[in-house]
């Protein structure tokens, strides 16, 4: 295990070797032997980008571009144990170059193409990257940029890569070379690539993901999809991203023998003409995505019928936004997980109703799931707690990180993951919001996630977001921020709301104290509601908005 990484106890990665779980083989295996069983079947098709044309890889020759790669990056200086900062969108090279490191041992750290100086900064010195890879310029932003800057701040930073062109540094297309005579791989126990936690407060953590962990990973959730080489995904959100690396995500259709198909963005603009095109029969949507596909279904002219499932994740999905996915779209499946490891996914026998109101079963019957009270206690059946957990593809610790990993893990291995969840008497997870999403109204707890379920409820309002905002008397109280169905001026008032909730049946104390009605919510590089920057302008502006 790589210096700095928490490793798992010698007997339970051994009791996850005789289970099957971990079969020793590496992230560079999955391509290779999809390449032998799929050849000339087509792995991966992308729209024009970066000034080219259209791309269409088969097996084979991504297979054989990843070996070119791999041994060009070997040249250069690339080692077994390296690390390598990614930055690149939702482009073919980010395919190829990720299994061309997986194959020379390197792990490569994936950056989201919105991160900025800070974070990478911040990545590159924490990992000790040897090398950097960007695009030249995407969505009018210049990475080249950006990477003098870095390199500048990150002495230890050797080598600028390109996608694109390269100015002062090295092109990517220049890189890939014969392979010479083959060289020792890495082993199944060894870090294949850092995450990036997916926390909205404070620097991102750096999750290891070994090859065993994250196959498993990506087995278990390709064979909860049914996916197999009829199958074409999708990549509507970015590859950096666990969701849609190996949730089953790209990782998962390559390993099935499917298509992967990268639109330019996840705009139904963009994703519709591919999905009717390609023949899209699975994607994954964070709920915001999902809301404007199902809002722009109802009137695109493109034909999706060939779309058989549609993953919802990534935050809070209410019942009503998981029905109109499955009556627009196609069959929904609710995804709860963390690029930490759980993965808890809706079957896909599962009933209606269940599909619209859980977030499925954990997919391993190894997954060990726990639901505490604040003093660490396990609670009753049914009832709702902090959700622990610990399993064959759950990190026992963030990378660099003991003070942290001492407070974020228990002493025996459970990731405090911050999530409030119950589970019911089928064994599926309903997740209730965070532990921090709970804003104590002097002394009366109100889930935020539960108070938004309402407001999206309302015929005016299409999105909403709540927050605590900080009071001098009561603590906190409740802000809402909604994004009104059509013009502002027919957004609902602050006494509309509160009739409609006290209509439901809601008690008074979970009625938003404050509505402010915004064009649009913050979203963090993942398509998720970017509460952090919420609660900071409800502390700032505690005068502004309407009062109840």
């Amino acid at each position: 295990m790589m210096p700095g990484c928490v490793p798992w106890p010698p007997e339970v990665a051994r009791r996850y070797r005789e289970e099957g779980l971990w079969r020793g083989e590496t992230l560079g295996d999955l391509l290779r032997r999809s390449a032998r069983e799929h050849g000339d079947r087509t792995a991966v098709v992308a729209a024009a980008h970066g000034g080219s044309g259209p791309v269409r890889w088969s097996y084979r020759e991504l297979d054989e571009r990843a070996d070119r790669l791999a041994a060009g990056l070997r040249a250069s200086g690339v080692r077994p144990g390296d690390r390598v900062l990614v930055q690149l969108p939702n482009v073919p090279e980010l395919v190829e170059l990720c299994f061309a490191l997986f194959r020379t041992g390197a792990a490569p750290v994936l950056a989201l193409p919105p991160h900025r100086h800070d974070e990478i900064t911040h990545l590159a010195a924490h990992t000790g990257a040897v090398a950097y890879v960007i695009p030249d310029r995407h969505q009018g932003f210049d990475h080249r940029e950006l990477a003098r800057r870095v390199r500048g701040a990150v002495p230890g930073l050797r080598r600028v890569i390109v996608c694109g062109e390269p100015e002062e540094f090295t092109p990517l297309d220049g890189l890939r070379a014969a392979p010479g005579d083959a060289e020792p791989g890495p082993a199944p126990e060894d870090v294949a690539l850092f995450l990036l936690s997916g926390g909205t407060t404070g620097r991102s953590k750096l999750i290891p993901r070994t090859h065993d962990d994250y196959l498993c990973n990506i087995r278990l959730s390709a064979a909860n999809a049914r996916l197999g080489p009829g199958d074409v995904y999708l990549a509507a959100l970015p590859i950096a991203h666990n969701y849609a690396l190996g949730c089953p995500g790209v990782l998962g259709a390559l390993h099935a023998g499917g298509t992967v198909v990268l639109p330019p963005t996840p705009s139904p603009d963009d994703a519709f003409p591919l999905i009717e095109r390609e023949r899209v029969t699975v994607t994954g949507l964070v709920p915001s995505l999902a809301r404007l596909w199902t809002e722009a279904a109802a009137w695109s002219g493109h034909d999706l019928s060939s779309l058989r499932l549609v993953q919802v994740g990534g935050a809070a999905v209410g019942p009503e936004l998981a029905r109109a996915v499955g009556e627009r779209l196609g069959r929904v499946q609710q995804s709860f997980g963390m690029a930490e490891g759980l993965l808890s996914q809706s079957p896909p026998d599962d009933p209606p109703d269940l599909l619209a109101t859980t977030q499925g079963r954990p997919l391993s019957a190894a997954d060990e799931v726990r639901v505490v009270d604040e003093e660490g206690r396990d609670v009753p059946a049914g009832q709702t707690g902090e959700l622990l957990v610990r399993g064959p593809y759950t990190i026992r610790g963030y990378y660099r990180a003991e003070e942290h990993n001492a407070a974020a893990f228990t002493p025996d291995g459970f990731f405090r993951s911050g999530d409030l969840a119950r589970i019911t008497p089928t064994g599926h997870l309903v997740i209730c919001g965070r532990v921090k999403d709970v804003i104590n109204r002097g002394g009366d707890k109100v889930p935020a996630d539960e108070v938004e379920e309402h407001l999206l409820a309302h015929p005016r309002v299409r999105a909403a977001a709540v927050v605590a905002a900080p009071d001098p008397y009561l603590g906190e109280r409740t802000c809402a921020y909604v994004v009104p169905a059509g013009p502002a001026a027919e957004a609902p008032t602050q006494r509309a709301i509160s009739d409609f909730m006290r209509e439901r049946g809601v008690a008074a104390y979970k009625v938003p104290d404050r509505v402010e009605v915004v064009q649009a919510l913050p979203l963090t590089p993942v398509g998720k509601i970017d509460k952090a920057r919420l609660r900071v302008r409800a502390g700032a502006h505690r005068d502004g908005g309407e009062q109840a």
